[in-house]
């Protein structure tokens, strides 16, 4: 096998493939490293987000929450320090881990400020907030100074993408002076510490007991050249507002909440009111089109059960994948979506197969949600979005091609059926119906003698190399004589003149191209000696009749062509035929005697045809074609030494069972002088066709010796004898019998025949 060759035939087959697959993964990574796609790629997250399952609301973090009810009852919009003191107080005695005060009090709100002075320096486990910390653009606001002075105040920034949604939490930040953590860092970090899990620093990040922490990239997720300053996470949501345990403030104040509600866990103080504007966009604020916020101090809430979970090994965290896995996701899924649109690329008007080609396409972007989808709880973003917009390309563009090769359909038909047949087709509302009809035309076949045999010898890329030459050049010819080409059978061309357009010279513009296509054979044969092959022959059989012609088959699959006893006989005809010969009907010739020269006719009896027919050997044609055959005349030399032989007759293309033995006695170029043997010889007919079988040893070979002929239509010198004409030789018998002939014809004189 040639590597070259099958890696050349594959790339053609899968020419549109290899094609819509790197042009579409390659438009889909411009735009979305352009930022095209982010927008759309945040919103695709976000509805994955949606779909998680539902989590308990069992969690070691709780909130007080200060809501519209209680700025009624407190009749301020936030508790003053006084109030702000009672409520630490009466959650101190809760014994929580640690408590989060996601209020701002950079400024005392006396009555109560050195209470709440007290509270502060007095409770070791609570953290306040700050905002800002020193960026540029950004408000900021100042710690507690009692919190800040003992190191307990973490950030309560949130990074807000450009849709308004938060997705990021933080770690870390610098303010330039210092690095301050998160406030659900700081919290969560706590609650860890009296687990024995501390924060172990690695190259890349930190580890938090199970799960390794890294900060993210510029362009990591959906994300494109995003502002990734101080170490940025993605916030794995429990759920949509509600996911965590919330009382109110008033609940804490009355003595409403049993005596260890807030025993072990971590309780965020914070504002929870619309009318705050302490509320964001988060990915589940689109449900169902609501744009559902949710308060700041649930995000809080979020992000430190997600540090607890992922630190227990109980949650994964949600990190982009690699770059260049990202990647190659979507070359796969261009890929596969050009292998699905190619595949099914011709079989559009099978319901069949057209439901298969959907199905496949169903399921194939089920795959890719339910891929995404499971990457997503397993903590991986892969890009959704980007694989489905690679994957619907590549099916676009494969349509798009078949389109575009849709416009090529007239070439296309032009180079077999000639522009008549193509308007008639293509043009003609009726060029497409089912049916036909009977008309009279001329038809015409040809056939390369022995060509079968011979290719057994080649390999199927030469042959196709050798086939494709030849009727290039026979459809050029063919073309000239406004012929119609029906279809190429193996090393055979049927050709139709009078359909789908008759003219009155159909039968001898039949001829005369049956004669230019012999001619033409000689340039074809020089080519094959370039190429270091044998030279071919071809037999023509033209014939006119009656036929049925018109679009032949069913919906699915329909064939412009030709039925009847006509098309039959035109091939018995021209199965007569030698090698550089062309025979004609007896209607041929009763149309075209005027112009065509004939070297004389023979009554035969065709196979399936009831009575004998005549047959015409076409010798040229006068004005206006003025065309001629070559005829080289046969020069036979008598063997020294009769050579056996045995031959089996041949029923069409087939090997019958009637045969016989004899000797070759004479030898001419290309044929010879057979005398038969036996008691009882088997003298085949003139213009049969035989199958031949040389003694190997005799001829002095280590390979096949069957040779092919036709019994020529010539009398014989002597009773059992017959004259045949050699149709295909294996290479070594060819050489064997070339020499021989050689010889003799220098040493012995010849007789012409």
């Amino acid at each position: 096998m040639k590597w070259p060759s099958v890696l050349n035939r594959v790339c053609w087959h899968c020419r549109g493939v290899f094609i819509a697959t790197p042009t579409v993964a390659a438009l889909v990574l411009l735009l979305r490293w352009s930022g095209a796609l982010q927008l759309l790629e945040w919103q695709t997250y976000d509805g994955l987000t949606r779909l998680q399952p539902k989590v308990s609301r069992e969690s070691p973090v709780a909130i007080v929450g200060i809501t519209e009810d209680d700025v009624a009852a407190l009749k301020r919009s936030t508790p003053d320090d006084a109030t702000l003191a009672k409520l630490l107080r009466r959650l101190i005695r809760q014994r929580p881990v640690a408590i989060g005060l996601d209020l701002y009090r950079d400024q005392p709100e006396p009555p109560g400020t050195e209470t709440l002075t007290q509270v502060f320096t007095e409770t070791p486990n609570l953290i306040g907030i700050q905002k800002g910390a020193g960026a540029a653009g950004v408000e900021t606001v100042k710690p507690p100074p009692a919190l800040k002075a003992k190191g307990q105040v973490g950030s309560n920034d949130l990074p807000i993408d450009a849709d308004k949604v938060i997705r990021r939490g933080l770690v870390s930040l610098h303010n330039g002076e210092e690095t301050l953590y998160g406030l659900g860092f700081y919290l969560a970090l706590i609650y860890l510490d009296q687990q024995g899990i501390t924060v172990e620093d690695l190259p890349s990040g930190f580890r938090l007991g199970k799960t390794e922490f890294r900060p993210l990239k510029v362009n990591e997720g959906g994300y494109v050249r995003t502002d990734a300053g101080g170490f940025q996470f993605l916030i794995h949501y429990r759920g949509g507002t509600g996911s965590f345990e919330q009382v109110s403030l008033m609940d804490v104040l009355e003595n409403r909440l049993p005596p260890d509600w807030g025993r072990g866990k971590i309780i965020l103080i914070g504002k929870v009111g619309e009318s705050f504007k302490d509320v964001y966009f988060t990915p589940y604020s689109n449900r169902f089109g609501l744009a559902q916020s949710m308060p700041g101090v649930e995000i809080h809430a979020n992000i430190i059960h997600q540090f607890i979970a992922s630190a227990l090994g109980e949650q994964p965290l949600i990190q982009g994948a690699p770059e260049s896995l990202e990647i190659l996701w979507i070359i796969f899924w261009a890929g596969l979506g050009a292998v699905i649109a190619w595949g099914f690329r011709y079989s559009n008007r099978r319901w069949r197969w057209k439901l298969l080609h959907w199905s496949l396409v169903g399921l194939s972007l089920t795959a890719l949600f339910g891929i995404s989808y499971g990457a997503l709880l397993a903590g991986w973003w892969l890009p959704l979005l980007p694989g489905a917009l690679a994957f619907g390309g590549s099916l676009m563009l494969i349509t798009a091609i078949m389109a575009r090769a849709g416009e090529r359909v007239r070439q296309t038909f032009g180079r077999y059926l000639t522009d008549q047949v193509v308007a008639n087709l293509l043009e003609n509302p009726a060029g497409l119906q089912m049916g036909g009809e009977r008309r009279e035309i001329t038809l015409l076949t040809s056939d390369l003698r022995g060509f079968t045999a011979t290719s057994e010898r080649f390999s199927p890329e030469e042959v196709i190399k050798i086939l494709n030459f030849y009727f290039e050049r026979m459809a050029d010819v063919i073309t000239k004589y406004e012929g119609t080409i029906d279809e190429f059978m193996g090393d055979g061309i049927l050709v139709l003149f009078g359909a789908p357009t008759q003219r009155p010279d159909d039968p001898l513009r039949a001829v005369a191209c049956a004669v230019e296509m012999q001619l033409s054979l000689e340039a074809v044969n020089r080519q094959f000696q370039a190429w270091n092959l044998d030279p071919i022959e071809m037999g023509i059989g033209v014939n006119t009749g009656e036929v049925v012609v018109g679009n032949i088959g069913s919906e699915k699959r329909t064939k412009y062509g030709v039925v009847g006893s006509q098309v039959n006989l035109t091939y018995r005809i021209e199965s007569f035929s030698t090698g550089g010969q062309v025979l004609i009907s007896a209607r041929t010739f009763e149309l075209t005697q005027e112009v065509v020269l004939i070297n004389g006719s023979r009554e035969v009896k065709a196979k399936g045809v009831a009575d004998p027919i005549v047959i015409y050997d076409v010798q040229g044609l006068n004005a206006p074609y003025n065309l001629r055959l070559t005829h080289q005349e046969s020069v036979y030399a008598p063997l020294l030494q009769p050579i056996p032989l045995s031959y089996i007759i041949l029923e069409g293309k087939q090997v019958g069972e009637t045969g016989g033995a004899g000797f070759l006695i004479q030898l001419s170029q290309r044929g010879a002088l057979i005398q038969t043997r036996g008691e009882e010889p088997c003298l085949p007919e003139a213009l049969t066709n035989l199958k031949l079988n040389f003694d190997p040893q005799v001829l002095g070979l280590d390979g096949a010796s069957d040779a092919y002929g036709k019994v020529l239509d010539q009398p014989a010198p002597q009773p059992g004898q017959f004259y045949l004409y050699f149709s295909s030789c294996p290479p070594a018998v060819k050489t064997y019998l070339q020499a021989l002939y050689d010889s003799l014809i220098a040493v012995a004189p010849a007789r012409a025949s």
